[in-house]
C-alpha cells in the first residue's frame, strides 16, 4: 500500500491562514497529486481536489460530518448541532426540512422581496454621492431574508443583524479581534433567535403561515421530538447567514460585469446567457474555500490507506479550477456552461454531490435566484459609472472581496427590470458531466 504523499511542513495551519483558497492547489501541483497529507490545527489531516476526490468525499458509507469542521468553525460559521454535522437518519430528517422550503414558489417569493429592496434603494442611491455595492447589498439581503423566514425585524436592528451576520462568516479563518467578533455575534443572534422560537412555539409571535419560522418551530426530529430552541435558533441561522453571504457573489457579479463588459448587453437579451453568466461567477470567484468531513471506518483508494477517524479536507476553489475539469480554468468564460449538462462533482462552489441526500448546500437554489435578480437589475435596472478603485481580488484572505465593496458612483434608474423565472430544478434530476 503507498502512503499518501505528504507536505513536508510539520504544522501546516499558520500557512493555511496566510495562503487561504490556494493552499491546498498550490501544494497539489508541488507534490504532483490531488491527494496529500498535512498536519493542521495539531491533526493529521488529508487534503483532496478534483471530481475524483469529490466523488470520495461525498460517499456517505465512508465519510461522516459529525466532528470533522474544526471547533472555531462551528462556534463560529456553522453553529453547534446543525444540519452541516449530522450524518444518516437524523442529517436526512433535517436535511428534508431545508429543502421543504425550496420550492420554486418560495425562491420566487424571496426573490421578490430582494427585487423590491432594490427598487427603493435606487431613487436613495440617485441622491448618493457615492455608494458601496456590498454595504448596500448586505443591508437588503438581511432585510429579504428576515421577512422571508418570517423573523420580525426593526428597521432600526438591520445593521446590528447584518454586522453579526459578517462577523460569523469572516470568522473561522480569523485571528484575534475578528475571530472573538464572530464569537460574540454568534451567541447574541442565538439568544435572540431561540427567543423567537419560544415566543413562536408558545403563540405569543404568531409564525407567517408555510414560513421558514413556522416550519423550524414545528420540525420534529426522527423520533418525534421539537428541536432545541437552541439547535431550531441555530438553523434559523443557517438560513439568515449564507444567504446574506450571497452580498459576495453579488459583488463577483459587479466586478465581473465591470471586467467584461461584452456580458451586459449578452445578460440583457438573453436568459440564458444570465444563466452562464451567474454560474461563471460561481465557479470562478472564492467563495467558501474547503468543506470537511472524518473517516468513518478504515479503507483504500487508489491504492492509498484513509484510516478511520483522519479527518478529511476537500478543496473547493481548487477542483472549480482544475485544469482536468475545466478548459482554461483561471479565465472568466461564461460561454463554458452553454448547453451544460451539470456535474455535480466537479462544480462545487457550495458544495458537491446530492441536495436531498447529500451534504449539497440547500441554499444552493436561493443564491442562483438572487444573483440572477441582481445581474438584471445591474445591467437593465440602473446605470452608473465605477470610479478608480481597489478592486484585487485577495486569494490569501478568507473570505475575500474586493477591499473597496465595489464603489458606484452617478447611479441612474432606468425602470423596472423584467422577472426572472425561478431557478429551482428538480433536486433529484440526475446531472451528467461535461468539461467546459
Amino acid at each position: 500500500m503507498a502512503m499518501i504523499p505528504a507536505d513536508p511542513s510539520p504544522e501546516s495551519s499558520l500557512a493555511f491562514l496566510r495562503e487561504g483558497y490556494r493552499f491546498i492547489g498550490d501544494r497539489c501541483e508541488r507534490i504532483g497529486s490531488d491527494v496529500f497529507q498535512t498536519r493542521l490545527l495539531l491533526e493529521r489531516t488529508i487534503c483532496l481536489r478534483g471530481r475524483p476526490g469529490a466523488v470520495l468525499f461525498y460517499d456517505t458509507d465512508r465519510f461522516e460530518r459529525h466532528g470533522a469542521t474544526p471547533r472555531r468553525g462551528q462556534r463560529t460559521l456553522l453553529g453547534v448541532g446543525g444540519v452541516q454535522g449530522l450524518d444518516g437518519p437524523a442529517h436526512r430528517n433535517r436535511k428534508a426540512m431545508f429543502m421543504s422550503l425550496m420550492t420554486p414558489s418560495a425562491l420566487r417569493h424571496l426573490g421578490q422581496l430582494f427585487d423590491d429592496e432594490w427598487q427603493a434603494r435606487i431613487p436613495v442611491w440617485e441622491r448618493t454621492r457615492r455608494v458601496v455595492l456590498r454595504d448596500e447589498v448586505a443591508r437588503m439581503l438581511t432585510r429579504a431574508v428576515h421577512a422571508w423566514v418570517g423573523v420580525p425585524l426593526a428597521p432600526s436592528a438591520v445593521d446590528r443583524r447584518t454586522a453579526d451576520l459578517h462577523a460569523m462568516i469572516a470568522a473561522p479563518a480569523a485571528l484575534g479581534p475578528r475571530h472573538w467578533r464572530g464569537l460574540v455575534a454568534r451567541r447574541r443572534a442565538e439568544r435572540w433567535l431561540a427567543d423567537v422560537v419560544e415566543r413562536t412555539r408558545t403563540g405569543a409571535l404568531p409564525a407567517p403561515p408555510g414560513s421558514a419560522l413556522a416550519a423550524v418551530a414545528a420540525h420534529r426530529d426522527r423520533h418525534g421530538r421539537l428541536l432545541p430552541r437552541r439547535i431550531a435558533a441555530v438553523e434559523l441561522l443557517n438560513l439568515l447567514r449564507p444567504t446574506v453571504a450571497v452580498d459576495r457573489y453579488v459583488v463577483f457579479a459587479a466586478l465581473a460585469l465591470h471586467e467584461n463588459p461584452q456580458w451586459r448587453q449578452r445578460v440583457r437579451e438573453s436568459e440564458e446567457a444570465t444563466e452562464c453568466f451567474v454560474q461563471e461567477v460561481r465557479r470562478f470567484y472564492p467563495f467558501f474555500p474547503v468543506v470537511a468531513a472524518r473517516v468513518r471506518r478504515d479503507f483504500d483508494w487508489q491504492g492509498y490507506h484513509f484510516p478511520r477517524g483522519r479527518r478529511v479536507l476537500l478543496d473547493l476553489y481548487g477542483t472549480n479550477h482544475h485544469p482536468d475539469l475545466w478548459s482554461e480554468p483561471d479565465r472568466f468564460r461564461p460561454d463554458r456552461f452553454a448547453n451544460w449538462r451539470g456535474d455535480r462533482y466537479a462544480f462545487v462552489a457550495q458544495g458537491g454531490g446530492e441536495h436531498l441526500a447529500g451534504h449539497r448546500c440547500a441554499g444552493e437554489w436561493i443564491t442562483i435566484e438572487l444573483m440572477k435578480r441582481a445581474v438584471t437589475t445591474l445591467t437593465e435596472a440602473i446605470r452608473y459609472d465605477v470610479p478608480p478603485q481597489n478592486l484585487r481580488v485577495n486569494l490569501r484572505r478568507v473570505p475575500t472581496l474586493p477591499p473597496s465593496g465595489f464603489v458606484l458612483t452617478g447611479v441612474r434608474g432606468t425602470g423596472t427590470p423584467r422577472v426572472r423565472r425561478s431557478s429551482a430544478p428538480d433536486v433529484d434530476e440526475v446531472q451528467d458531466g461535461s468539461r467546459r
